[in-house]
């Protein structure tokens, strides 16, 4: 969302009280939780399907052909290759993997929110788009949010974009799901969640990089 601040206020229906219980109900049922969906797959099922496909198919079709033709030492190489190509993949995928669950991790259980003019503490996977939360010194950022009026913060947000030194962000521009806030305190508005943060994009990319 890059448009102006109160051009998202308005498509957000922005009240400065926030939400309303009736508003945010409707939008859990539009939207969702925020959360990502978690995908449980059978590591053997996993590991085997690595046997299937074009390029395994060749190499079996050339293991056949070397037993066929009693070609021992070839057909002994040819399988070996068949199963480093299985083991590499499910490596490589099993890594990619760890590496998403590490950033699960760092995604926040709690946020401070303002609802019907009224501060309190609610699971993060609750937040929609609309909602107003404070974000203070040490707490993750909840889901996708830009800045409202304010001073300025530090973000560490090193986890998402590599950068190595917390970046400052000005009122009005946005801090993503999964970062921490090192310096300040500020309210913003949540604008994505769930799948449609950066965080989810970016983990969904890790997905459907591994297929």
């Amino acid at each position: 969302k890059d448009e102006p601040v109160d051009k998202l206020k308005k498509e957000l229906g922005f009240s400065p009280d926030g939400l309303s219980d009736s508003e945010v109900s409707a939008r859990l049922d539009k939207y969702g939780y925020n959360e990502l969906a978690e995908k449980k797959v059978n590591p053997l099922l996993k590991f085997l399907g690595y046997f299937w496909g074009p390029i395994p198919g060749m190499i079996i079709v050339a293991a056949v052909l070397s037993g066929v033709l009693r070609h021992w030492p070839d057909l002994g190489v040819i399988l070996t290759l068949l199963v480093m190509n299985a083991v590499v993949g499910f490596r490589e995928e099993y890594q990619a993997s760890s590496a998403i669950e590490a950033l699960k991790q760092k995604l926040a259980a709690k946020a401070r929110v303002k609802r019907g003019g009224k501060w309190s503490m609610i699971p993060a996977r609750e937040l929609v788009l609309g909602d107003i939360v404070r974000l203070r010194i040490g707490e993750i950022v909840p889901a996708d949010a830009r800045l409202l009026e304010g001073d300025n913060i530090q973000v560490d947000q090193s986890a998402l974009t590599g950068e190595s030194l917390p970046v400052e962000k000005k009122p009005g521009e946005a801090v993503f799901s999964g970062s921490i806030i090192k310096q300040g305190e500020i309210e913003a508005l949540i604008y994505a969640t769930g799948k449609d943060t950066f965080y989810g994009k970016t983990a969904q990319f890790g997905e459907s990089a591994k297929t």
